[in-house]
């Protein structure tokens, strides 16, 4: 029994572990990232149906260079099948097609998934024509486990900077106090204060003699009382 709970308890660690791994999907699986009427049966809806795509995830796109690989956030862009007039900030095209090859190439094109929400991918190649014949499709991106840490955007915050920046030979300024006088031997003045002190230890100590002696005194009183 005592066994058979061990590896119940291995198989359900196991699934987790590969439950929360990040994935990498090819887009079309076998069929490869094409319009239809290059390949009729690519079926990119069905493709996405019952996936789960999380940050951190890739999707590998297997085409040649006579298609392009375009991801947007912006779903109007996405439907008019149109990069032209995108927004640097909201579209990137990862792959772009070589109108002057003379013969198709293999491409494979790695993209992360590195935003939540809805994002949507398409070939822009031929005024958008590959792109109105099947070749787009959208997903929507969960968190997940978050991006990992190679995903991760670099801190690249300023660090502070001088008033004078860039100038090798730039110094801080000095600031002088209200009071600062020119060097001066002051042997006199601590001889001065070193003699007044005498006369007030010598006091400081008598005192403190006859105080212990009071002390004492008071004590013996208490005791005979």
């Amino acid at each position: 029994m005592g066994n058979k709970s061990g590896l119940i308890s291995f198989f359900i660690i196991s699934s987790s572990l590969y439950v929360d791994a990040y994935q990498n999907y090819t887009v079309g699986d076998s069929l490869g990232w094409y319009d239809l009427l290059e390949n009729p049966k690519v079926d990119y809806r069905n493709w996405t149906a019952g996936k789960n795509f999380s940050l951190g995830d890739f999707l590998i796109f297997n085409t040649d260079n006579n298609h392009t690989v375009i991801q947007t956030y912006n779903f109007t862009t996405y439907k008019l099948c149109d990069y032209d007039n995108a927004l640097d900030n909201d579209t990137i095209e990862w792959s772009a097609a070589d109108p002057s090859a003379t013969a198709p190439q293999p491409v494979s094109v790695a993209v992360p998934l590195t935003k939540v929400g809805m994002t949507y991918f398409f070939s822009s190649d031929y005024d958008g024509e590959q792109c109105l014949n099947g070749q787009r499709f959208q997903i929507n991106v969960t968190y997940g486990q978050g991006l990992p840490p190679s995903l991760r955007p670099d801190d690249t915050s300023p660090g502070p900077v001088g008033p004078q920046s860039g100038d090798d030979e730039s110094v801080p300024d000095t600031l002088v106090p209200s009071n600062f006088d020119n060097p001066k031997d002051t042997s006199d003045d601590n001889q001065d204060e070193a003699s007044g002190s005498i006369p007030l230890l010598a006091f400081s100590n008598l005192f403190g003699v006859w105080l212990h002696g009071l002390v004492i005194v008071f004590g013996f009183f208490v005791l005979c009382c």
